[in-house]
Parts: structure tokens; sequence; C-alpha cells
């Protein structure tokens, strides 16, 4: 597979690049960032996957999560997708930052035009990941997955369906139940249909209820989050996962907003959440 590299830079004794590839899931080009840490020639490393939110690309938490010293300290690859597929013939509801492009959801869409374009769940699944194992130092026994907001509900939700692969999970700011979210649910139904039991593969406070399991989840939520009792309500993971016995534990961070001030700010701690459960 060609792996076109848009840029690269030396950070913390490692490397901080940013990439191109023509994608067979999204029919259209893809770019991602990966930050490799120092290591010894021949290392494979664990890895760790950063999903981001609404309007967002790989560049909101390159250029503003802070993770890059902790990552070189750690010896952790860390990989940011796309949001979204993007380009001049992908369906797109330009005056909607709910919905189209920058707001995939990390689902695979089935309704037409969608569906073509909109399979950011199998590319966040399988296809980034094998370019991930054929380019660079990538441990793939040994991956994490994290993410903010719109992509703290594809993190938890691809940890929960995904648990072999899947060794830790986390979330900054979650929608967990996207379901009934007025900022997700227009979006849930464009893209996966009208029939609602559809969508409950990518719900994850429907699929706890359907008996999906993680070892463990961390979430850290904002109290000053402008989004928190209508988009997030994880108060609602938090009932679902003590009804099933799925182990949740949940920091309330008081004073802190929606935006990267909050997630660098906790950065650092969930990097060694990841580490830890991320040791050969």
């Amino acid at each position: 597979m060609t792996l076109e590299t848009i840029s690269t830079a030396k950070a913390h004794g490692g490397v901080q690049g940013v990439y191109r590839h023509a994608s067979a899931e999204t029919k259209t080009p893809m770019t991602f960032a990966v930050f490799v840490p120092p290591h010894e020639q021949g290392a494979k490393l664990p890895v760790l996957w950063y999903l981001s939110g609404l309007t967002c690309t790989h560049a909101n938490c390159m250029d503003k999560g802070e993770y890059r010293r902790l990552a070189a300290e750690l010896g952790l690859i860390v990989v940011l997708p796309d949001t979204s597929p993007r380009g001049e013939t992908v369906p797109d509801e330009k005056d909607n930052w709910q919905f189209g492009s920058g707001a995939g959801f990390y689902v695979d869409a089935t309704q037409a035009p969608y569906a073509e374009n909109y399979r950011m769940y199998s590319y966040v699944t399988k296809e980034l990941p094998a370019v991930i194992a054929a380019n660079f130092p990538a441990d793939m026994s040994r991956q994490g997955i994290t993410g903010h907001s719109m992509g703290g509900h594809g993190a938890l939700t691809i940890a929960l369906k995904n648990p072999d692969t899947f060794k830790s999970a986390s979330a900054f700011a979650p929608i967990v139940k996207p379901s009934v979210a007025g900022w997700s649910k227009p979006a849930l139904e464009k893209y996966l249909g009208a029939d609602e039991t559809a969508w409950r593969a990518y719900d994850m406070v429907l699929l706890i209820e359907d008996g999906k399991r993680f070892p463990e989840l961390l979430v850290d939520q904002g109290e000053a989050d402008s989004f928190l009792t209508t988009g997030l309500m994880p108060e609602l993971l938090v009932d679902a996962a003590a009804k099933a016995g799925q182990k949740v534990v949940l920091n309330l961070r008081e004073g802190y907003d929606h935006s990267y001030n909050f997630i660098s700010t906790f950065m650092d701690d969930h990097l060694r959440w990841h580490a830890a459960r991320l040791k050969a």
C-alpha cells in the first residue's frame, strides 16, 4: 500500500508525522498523523489510537493535545485518524457541523448516498490498522483506544465491540448515548436509516445493555462542559454499567469545559492509564 508523507518533525526524540493514503473503504484520500517515540532499532511498540470529535481533523489533537512528551517517555505510538471522508464528490451538508464532513461518527453508513464513502468504523478498525502495521514499528497485539466527544463515543463503542483487539479504552467527554442526544440522533438516522435497532451497534449504553463488555473504561468529564446535560449525559453510562457489572471509572472535573484546555490537562492521566495496560 502506498503511503505519502506530508510532513515529519522531530519531537521529544521521536518523530511526529502526517501522512496520506488512498482508502479503499472511504474511496477518498485519507490523512492521518502518527507520533513514533524514540526506540531501539527493531523494537515493536504499543499503539494508542486517538479519535477526534465533531468538526475536527488529525490536526486538533496533534497541535493542542500535548501528548508527545509523555508518549515519548512511555514508548507509545499515537495514531490520530481523520473524522470523516473528505472531497468534492463526497456527499455533505456544508452548513451542518453535526453531519457529513468532520462528522463521520465512526459508523459504517448503510443509507444512500452516504454508504459509498462514510465507512469510518471499518476504516478505523480494519483498513488504517493494516496501514499502521505495514509502515510503522507497531505491536498490533498491544493496542489502546481513546477519543474526545464524538471520538469518545467512537473509542468506547469500538472497544466494547472489539475487546480482543484492544487492551485499554478511555474517553474525554464522550457522547455516551448518541441514539438520544440531539447532536447525534439526526446523524445516525441519515447514516443508518430510520430503524433505530440499527443504531444499537454504535451506542455504548445500548451495547452494554445488549451484553458487550470491556475489562474497564476510563472517562473524564468537565463539569463546566456546555454539552454536559444535553449531549454527553455520562450518568446514563454510569447507570447502564452499574446494572450490567461493567467497570467504569468516571472522573468529574470541576470547572473544566469541552475544549482542548480540558483534554490537554488530563492527557497525561490517560496516557499512563493506557501504558500500564499495554505493557508487554
